[in-house]
């Protein structure tokens, strides 16, 4: 094995942490907790704190590294740096690896790079990845999200041809709704292509998708995998005693604004907080457990911005399992849709 630029070894017990799930039908595993890239990879984060934080993962069992065309400050950066440090540290593990990405959303000037579900875009999207990245193919690549103005037929004709080339062993699809998941997977069907996997936003706080898709992917035989299960960092401990000023919030961001850490959300963060402290966790820990604890649920993906933070997670795989008395108390403090 060639010996990587940095001279990183990984760990030889990688593969011991915990158990890998099945991706529905198919015969993928992936690991219960994955690592997003959507945040803390871009310019504005240090290289080799990104580099420690991949390192972590990989070392602690985490194989599937997700990432999309738009992560990152500026568009592309975490693909660019994810790819720099894929060559410097993980290539003789490519094979190791389950990488990620997705077109959907804006990404370059003009009429054809706005994002949505053209030909024209989701192909040359992907290769711009591809070649940021350093890579021949990714393990999946992703529709990012559904786009009315564009057939759905033409969104699956684009997603069946880069598997066709090579460029993808699988394909999945982000925030689409149980009818557009059944859709796409009939399409897709035309072409053998089978649907592998859905990702959407699931949390305590955000429970929509309980209203349908988890028996739409069920039924179609694929698995999913959730984005934002701590809700952005609303369920961790970091806003329980108001906003710090290191905290995204206090930083500033549009993904999460000062008036979404509001009294209400607090106080079912507190309450569920004595809840995961009851069950010897931390908040963050019992909302990654709460998201995976059915089945269907694949993988559940995490952020972070430390190895540390990447450790205290994947504690929630010490106790993933609830009392009928847990989850009706957690219930009444976060009710699920009607």
């Amino acid at each position: 094995m060639t010996q990587p630029a940095t001279g990183y070894v990984a760990s030889s017990d990688r593969y011991d942490q915990f158990a890998y799930r099945p991706v529905g039908r198919s015969g993928l595993k992936l690991p219960p907790l994955s690592l997003g890239l959507w945040h803390n990879f871009g310019d504005n984060t240090p290289l080799e704190r990104q580099r420690e934080i991949l390192r972590a993962s990989f070392d602690l069992g985490i194989t599937h590294f997700d990432l999309a065309n738009n992560y990152g400050t500026p568009y592309g950066s975490a693909e660019s740096n994810f790819g720099r440090i894929l060559k410097e540290d993980f290539q003789a593990h490519r094979d190791e690896l389950i990488i990620s990405t997705k077109a959907g959303w804006d990404m370059w000037p003009g009429p054809y790079g706005q994002g949505g579900g053209s030909r024209k875009y989701v192909l040359a999207s992907l290769d711009q990845s591809l070649r940021r990245m350093g890579l021949d193919y990714v393990d999946i690549f992703y529709s990012h999200r559904f786009d009315p103005e564009t057939p759905l037929e033409e969104t699956a004709s684009a997603l069946a041809t880069a598997v066709q080339q090579g460029k993808a062993l699988y394909v999945g699809i982000s925030a689409y709704s149980p009818e557009q998941t059944l859709e796409m997977e009939a399409v897709l069907r035309r072409w053998n292509i089978p649907l592998l996997i859905h990702q959407p936003s699931y949390s305590i706080l955000k429970r929509e998708i309980e209203t349908g898709l988890f028996e739409a992917v069920e039924k179609i035989g694929a698995g999913m995998i959730c984005f934002s299960p701590l809700q952005q960092g609303l369920l961790t401990n970091r806003y329980l005693q108001g906003i710090p000023a290191d905290s995204r919030v206090g930083r500033g961001t549009r993904f999460l604004r000062p008036e979404q850490v509001s009294d209400v959300v607090v106080k079912k963060a507190a309450a569920l907080n004595e809840i995961a402290q009851a069950r010897g966790q931390s908040l963050a820990q019992l909302a990654i457990a709460w998201v995976l604890r059915d089945p269907r649920m694949t993988s559940a993906i995490i952020g972070a911005s430390s190895a540390a933070q990447v450790r205290e997670n994947l504690g929630a795989l010490k106790q993933l399992s609830f009392t009928k008395e847990e989850l009706a108390a957690i219930d009444r403090i976060a009710p699920g849709p009607a």
